[in-house]
C-alpha cells in the first residue's frame, strides 16, 4: 500500500472503547488526516475518508469499484474483506459487490419492489407487526428493545417482503441473529448461518419456480423473490446464482441496518429527553412532520451504518492529497461525514428540528441504498408506536454499561433493557 506518514497522536481506531463512542477520534481524522491509512482488525490495509465534501465525492467516483476481484493480490491475501462465507457460498453477485451494467441491470430488477407505492401499501403489516411485538411485552414492565423489538420487526418484515412462508421465518431469525453478533458468536457462526440461508434460498426459489409455472399470471401483491423469478423466465438473464445473492443481500442488509437505525434511534431519544418531548407533542398534534425529520436526524446523528461498504481503485487517484494506488481499499465513514462541522452546524448536537439535513446515512450515487424508504417506514412506525404505547420508556441500564456489537460496517447496540409503568405519561 502507498506510504503516509505516521502520527503517533491519532487516536487508537476499532477497539472496545472506540466502538462506545467514535466520534471524538472521527473529529481528530476529520481536522488532522481526513483521508487515513490503518490497518484493520481483520489485517487489511485500508483508507479510511472522513470529511463530507470528500464521502460524498468518493461515494460516486466510478474509479471506486464495489468488486472485491479489484482488490490488489498482495492486500487481499493480509485479510478477507466482505461478508463471511459470501464467496464459498456462492453468493457474491449482489447489488455491493457489482459494478455497471449488471448493477444497472440488477438494481432495475429489484427496484420494483420498493417503489413508494409499494412500501405505502406495506405499511399496515408493518404497524401489525409492531404492535404485535409491543403487545408481548407490554404488561411485562421490561423489555430488551434490540432482542423483542428492533432485531424481530425488520426480520419479519423482510421475510414477508420476499415471500418466505410465515412458518420458516422464525429460522430466518435464528440465521439472522447469527450473523449479527459478529464476535460475539461462536467462531464460523456467521460463515455457517450464510450456508444456511444459501441452501434455504436455493429450495424456495426452485419451489417458487415450480408455483409460477402452475400460476403463469402475475398476481398483485406479489413477493419479491417470485418476481425476480419471473422477470429471469421472462429473459432478464438472472440465473439462480444471481436470484438467491439478491434475496440474501436484501435480506442481510435489509434488516440489520433497521435493527441499528431502530436501536439506535430510541437509544438517543432516551438520552434526549427534550428531543424525545418535542417529538411527542408533536404526535399528539398530529403533525407527523417531525417524526419524518428526526428518523432523518436520528440517522444523521448516530445512523445504523458507521462505514460505507468496501470499494477498490481500479486505476491510481488522488484523494484529499491522498495517492491512492491501484486495488487499494477505500473506505467512506458515514459516521464521521455527517459530524463534520464543514456541512452541519453543531454536528454533535441532536437537533430534530435540523432543516437541510442531507445527510448521507443511506449512501449516495448509484448505490445509494435500495430499501431506504421500507427502512424509514419500519423505523417512523416503530419509534411512533413506541412513544405513543409506552410513554414512560427509561433505560434499565447506565449508558456506560451498555455495550456496541463489534464489526466494521455496522453500529448498534448489543442490547436495549428499558423499563416503564402502566402509570406513566
Amino acid at each position: 500500500m502507498s506510504e503516509q506518514p505516521r502520527d503517533s497522536s491519532a487516536p487508537t481506531l476499532f477497539t472496545w472503547e472506540f466502538a462506545s463512542d467514535p466520534y471524538p477520534a472521527y473529529a481528530w481524522l476529520r481536522e488532522h488526516a481526513p483521508v487515513h491509512r490503518t490497518t484493520l482488525p481483520s489485517g487489511v490495509d485500508a483508507w479510511l475518508v472522513t470529511r463530507y465534501a470528500d464521502a460524498r465525492k468518493a461515494l460516486a467516483d466510478p474509479r471506486l469499484s464495489k468488486n472485491p476481484q479489484r482488490h490488489s493480490a498482495a492486500a487481499h491475501a493480509k485479510g478477507k474483506v466482505g461478508i463471511p462465507g459470501e464467496r464459498r457460498a456462492e453468493l457474491m453477485t449482489h447489488l455491493l459487490n457489482i459494478d455497471p451494467p449488471d448493477h444497472t441491470r440488477l438494481r432495475r430488477l429489484v427496484s420494483r419492489a420498493f417503489t413508494p407505492r409499494r412500501v405505502a401499501a406495506f405499511a399496515p403489516r408493518v404497524q401489525t407487526l409492531t404492535d404485535q411485538l409491543i403487545d408481548a411485552f407490554e404488561e411485562r414492565g421490561e423489555a430488551d428493545l434490540i432482542h423483542e423489538f428492533a432485531f424481530p420487526l425488520p426480520i419479519y418484515a423482510i421475510c414477508d417482503l420476499l415471500g418466505v412462508p410465515r412458518e420458516d421465518q422464525d429460522d430466518f431469525r435464528d440465521w439472522a441473529g447469527a450473523m449479527i453478533r459478529h464476535g460475539g458468536g461462536p467462531r464460523g457462526g456467521v460463515a455457517r448461518a450464510v450456508k444456511r440461508i444459501r441452501a434455504y434460498l436455493g429450495e424456495l426459489i426452485h419451489r417458487k419456480r415450480l408455483e409460477l409455472a402452475e400460476r403463469r399470471e402475475e398476481e398483485d401483491g406479489e413477493d419479491l423473490i417470485s418476481g425476480l423469478i419471473r422477470a429471469s423466465d421472462h429473459g432478464e438473464h438472472l440465473t439462480e446464482n444471481e436470484a438467491a445473492a439478491m434475496a440474501f443481500i436484501l435480506l442481510f442488509a435489509g434488516f440489520e441496518t433497521t435493527v441499528n437505525l431502530i436501536g439506535n434511534g430510541v437509544y438517543a431519544l432516551l438520552r434526549h429527553p427534550e428531543q424525545r418531548a418535542l417529538m411527542r407533542r408533536a404526535m399528539e398534534e398530529g403533525d407527523e412532520r417531525l417524526l419524518a425529520a428526526g428518523v432523518e436526524e436520528l440517522l444523521r446523528y448516530d445512523g445504523p451504518v458507521e462505514i460505507a461498504t468496501w470499494r477498490f481503485a481500479t486505476e491510481p487517484l488522488t484523494l484529499a492529497g491522498q495517492h491512492i494506488a491501484e486495488g487499494e481499499p477505500v473506505l467512506v465513514v458515514l459516521a464521521a461525514a455527517d459530524r463534520d462541522p464543514e456541512r452541519f452546524a453543531e454536528p454533535d448536537v441532536l437537533d430534530l428540528t435540523r432543516r437541510d439535513n442531507q445527510h448521507l446515512g443511506y449512501g449516495h450515487g448509484i448505490h445509494y441504498c435500495l430499501g431506504a424508504p421500507l427502512a424509514r417506514l419500519e423505523a417512523q412506525t416503530a419509534i411512533a408506536t413506541l412513544l405513543r404505547r409506552l410513554p414512560g420508556l427509561r433505560l434499565a441500564e447506565d449508558p456506560d454499561e451498555l455495550r456496541w456489537r463489534g464489526g466494521l460496517i455496522m453500529r448498534g447496540l448489543r442490547t436495549l433493557p428499558v423499563t416503564w409503568s402502566s402509570a406513566d405519561g
